[in-house]
């Protein structure tokens, strides 16, 4: 029986960010499901929104919001976008390095944004910024980091949340107790077959706060991205950045005919891509990345990472169309918390695509994950730093983790996370 003062679950850029903003005297246990680098902003590639000047801030605004259809709460929206540049700071102090250009920080676009204001890191941003992240992590003698647990359950007592139930799938289970607990396990892709996210990425912390009745948010909110690399093989399927579209890449149908402007928020551009497949009897639409080319950008060095995959794959982007097909990729909806990540279970908080904090609405707009990410994560343990010296101590008596089977635990959670969702799809369709 093991106590910190905090658990941080999930090792992605959300559960980093929050654990190193939490007072260096603070005792801090990080918690991963897999190895800590098996995160899905660990693949994020596009890049991450900033700010970038005053006058940008209502455009920057307006779309995030036409892009979630106006389901977005406005206020958390304000706070992300006024805390950017902060974060993005931050980012650059823990060596993060954006693309420049003679000294100059690179901005590119993306679907539905009026200007380019992403940063990016090669076509790789995620693992950039998440790998920094971790280093950090790693370094600070107040955070203990462990790899391959699963955390099955939190441990609940007065309606306060003190603590966390652990299988290692060796030793049995254990609990760990705390005085505040931070969820940041990711979102729900691994439930279904065609996702861009690990196949471990199973919505755990939905299915825990669902058996614990803690607030939910917009659960049938599920985006599907429209560029995925087209395989008839079995397993996560491979992003194609929308930064690809925004640089000047075409889609074409069987035909090589046009059908969609590129640039629309991803649900628009999905739908129009399998009203194209659906019509044309056919398994993809092309992307054309050579219109690149033609702008004078190298895109081996542009994309390095996604020209690798596609030649894997038998695919040569510079001299040829490649197959794409829309896959599960983001979850809008998830753990409601307020604008500090607190949910309804005192001393419980979600941060990262676990949570639901308003910003995306129903459907996110690109390149907004990470800032969401970075700036709530960091809000939930400043939030925690405040007032967890007035918090009490856990009853280590409290709970036995015996009566815990861990056997069928995450079928049962996958279960009724898929029938959650489906309420809440039938509730909005009712609204409407």
């Amino acid at each position: 029986m093991k106590k910190f003062d905090v658990i941080v679950v999930g090792t992605g850029a959300a559960g980093c960010f929050s654990a190193l903003h939490l007072d260096s005297y603070l005792d801090v246990l990080i918690v991963t499901k897999e190895r800590a680098e098996e995160s899905d902003s660990y693949l994020a590639q596009g890049g991450i929104c900033v700010l970038k000047n005053k006058d940008d801030f209502n455009s920057f605004l307006e779309d995030t919001l036409r892009a979630g259809h106006y389901q977005n709460k406005k206020e958390a929206v304000e706070v992300m976008i006024n805390s950017s540049n902060e974060v993005i700071d931050e980012l650059i102090d823990y060596h993060v390095e954006f693309n420049k250009e003679n000294g100059e920080l690179l901005y590119t676009r993306e679907g539905a944004h009026s200007k380019s204001r992403i940063l990016y890191h090669k076509d790789i941003t995620g693992q950039e910024i998440t790998s920094k992240l971790l280093t950090e992590v790693k370094r600070r003698k107040n955070i203990t980091l462990l790899e391959n647990i699963r955390v099955i359950d939190i441990i609940e007592n007065n309606n306060r949340c003190i603590g966390v139930v652990l299988d290692d799938g060796k030793n049995g289970i254990g609990t760990v107790y705390s005085k505040c607990v931070i969820l940041a396990t990711g979102g729900i892709g691994g439930i279904f077959k065609n996702s861009t996210n690990f196949p471990h990425i199973t919505g755990d912390s939905l299915g825990i706060a669902i058996k614990h009745h803690i607030n939910l948010k917009d659960l049938s909110y599920i985006q599907i991205h429209p560029t995925t690399l087209y395989s008839e093989k079995t397993g996560r399927r491979f992003l194609i950045s929308e930064s690809v579209r925004g640089e000047g890449a075409l889609l074409y149908n069987k035909k090589f005919q046009r059908f969609t402007d590129e640039l629309q928020p991803r649900d628009v551009v999905t739908k129009a891509i399998l009203e194209e497949i659906k019509k044309d009897g056919s398994d993809f639409v092309w992307l054309d990345m050579r219109p690149i080319i033609v702008k004078g950008i190298d895109i081996t060095k542009r994309f390095p990472n996604i020209i690798k995959r596609c030649n894997e794959e038998g695919y040569d982007p510079t001299k040829e169309c490649i197959p794409v097909v829309p896959a599960q990729h983001y979850f809008m909806g998830g753990i409601e918390v307020d604008l500090n990540s607190s949910t309804s279970l005192e001393n419980l908080y979600a941060v990262g695509e676990t949570s639901c904090n308003g910003v995306h609405g129903a459907n996110r707009l690109a390149s907004n994950s990470l800032l969401e990410s970075l700036v709530f994560s960091k809000r939930a343990a400043l939030d925690i730093n405040r007032k967890i010296e007035s918090i009490p101590n856990p009853d280590l008596k409290f709970f036995n983790s015996n009566l815990i089977n861990a056997g069928n635990i995450f079928d049962d959670y996958k279960a009724s996370i898929l029938e959650e969702i489906e309420k809440d799809k039938i509730l909005k369709e009712k609204v409407q």
